[in-house]
């Protein structure tokens, strides 16, 4: 055990830059000594949580189940925000009964086995399931799985907080994102073996892999050393509404990094209306995705360790940047329409641009992970990130739908272009942010 401990000391020193292992700022004393393995078990952790993530996509692998089961086209539609909203929209009701837990990992243990269980009674339905009954119970197992995800998300980012120094938790979600493009990557080429309409055994193969991809993950957190917390100030769901909007009014901080982050909803919400784009001005649709799949991968292993190291510095200024990215994608995605025919109608340079929006994205999403964490206290960490994702559940649920109706009337190409405009808001509102670092 010693060895292994010498072991994974050097590898944290050789992935973070840190000599000494000793940089362990706004942590317990404690858990000083403990973070170099703390480190690799949260590695390994994103590994199967993000590889479960990919094998159970409800932009991709659940719209096949409900395919190939029968299921009405309606309850296709409803795939994404359950999936989305269920994992955030209850954070903030939650975050009073973490609070209550000396050791928070457990909560996430918890979060990790109720997913793999959803995950596999999925992979039962992709056997079973048939028409409306079949896609109805998908819908509820979609439902205990975005809650799960919800729950484990919240005590992720606590226990990090508690168990990973400043300065070294966006460096963490940098290699985390590097590792979730890679089995990205290896996904999407799964995907392609598998065709355009996988089989019953094919789909069940993959939500049952995702099971154990969620198992490996609570297994990883159970093994994260985590030191006893504070447990006052835990709340009931009424207690929790008052105090995170009274939050809200009191730190003008936090109000601002949310409005920042609402108007970066701009990139994860123009990414599905680019593929889109390709989609309907060049009319592939399996060599396509897969091309989409697998540019995604790539540009996740590319670019998250460097947005994680720029974060660590200011995760204010990633923000920003990621913030001008997401403008120039989206105007640039817009552009492609009126490409010489021959080109507009190839699915390549909608590609390319799928591709650079996916490493903004990642810089979107590390930025403002490292900043809440950050901005943060241990005393109300959990409390900050989850009333910060209550909000942007509600928001996401709320702008989908409208962009859906939009998208119907202007087209995608309109759409990316008031999207555009969005992240630009975006920019000068987290330029005015303060820095946490």
């Amino acid at each position: 055990m010693a060895d292994q401990d010498v072991s994974q000391s050097r590898l944290y020193e050789w992935l973070t830059g840190d000599e000494d292992s000793r940089m362990c700022d706004d942590i317990p004393d404690g858990a000083c000594s403990d973070q170099p393995q703390n480190f690799m078990r949260h590695l390994w952790a994103a590994l199967g949580n993000k590889l479960a993530d990919e094998l159970s996509s409800a932009r991709l692998v659940l719209p096949w189940l409900m395919g190939i089961i029968g299921a009405p086209v309606w309850m296709v539609g409803l795939l994404v925000p359950i999936r989305e909203a269920g994992a955030l929209l209850p954070q903030l009701f939650i975050a009073g009964f973490i609070r209550l837990k000396p050791q928070r990992k457990w909560v996430w243990v918890a979060g990790g086995v109720l997913q793999a269980v959803a995950a596999l009674a999925l992979a039962g339905l992709a056997l079973a399931g048939r028409g409306s009954v079949g896609g109805a119970l998908v819908l509820a197992a979609l439902v205990v799985l975005s809650l799960a995800r919800g729950l484990s998300s919240i005590a992720t980012k606590d226990v990090m907080g508690k168990t990973i120094a400043k300065k070294r938790r966006g460096t963490l979600m940098g290699y985390s994102g590097s590792v979730a493009g890679g089995v990205t990557l290896a996904a999407g080429g799964v995907l392609m073996l598998f065709g355009d309409r996988p089989g019953e055994l094919a789909l069940a193969v993959l939500l049952g892999v995702a099971a154990l991809g969620w198992a490996l993950n609570a297994l990883c957190a159970a093994r994260i050393i985590e030191q006893p917390g504070a447990v006052a100030g835990g709340e009931n769901a009424w207690d929790s509404i008052k105090l995170g909007l009274t939050l809200l009014k009191e730190d003008r901080a936090f109000l601002h990094f949310n409005l920042s982050r609402a108007l970066l909803l701009s990139s994860a919400l123009a990414l599905p209306y680019l593929a889109l784009l390709g989609q309907q001005q060049s009319g592939t649709e399996l060599g396509g995705l897969g091309l989409l799949v697998v540019i995604s991968g790539v540009a996740g292993m590319v670019a998250s360790p460097i947005w994680g190291k720029r974060a660590d510095a200011s995760s204010r200024q990633v923000m920003c940047t990621a913030a001008l990215g997401t403008l120039a994608c989206c105007l640039l995605g817009a552009s492609l329409v009126w490409l010489p025919g021959e080109w507009s109608s190839h699915v390549v340079p909608y590609a390319l641009v799928y591709g650079l929006l996916v490493i903004v994205h990642h810089g979107v999403r590390i930025g403002r992970k490292t900043y809440v964490i950050d901005m943060a206290s241990q005393d109300n960490r959990a409390l900050y990130v989850a009333l910060s994702n209550t909000l942007t559940g509600g928001l996401m649920l709320v702008f989908g739908t409208l962009l859906g109706l939009f998208a119907q009337w202007l087209g995608s190409a309109a759409l990316l272009a008031v999207l555009g405009i969005a992240a630009l808001g975006a920019f000068f509102s987290a330029r005015r942010l303060p820095e946490v670092e």
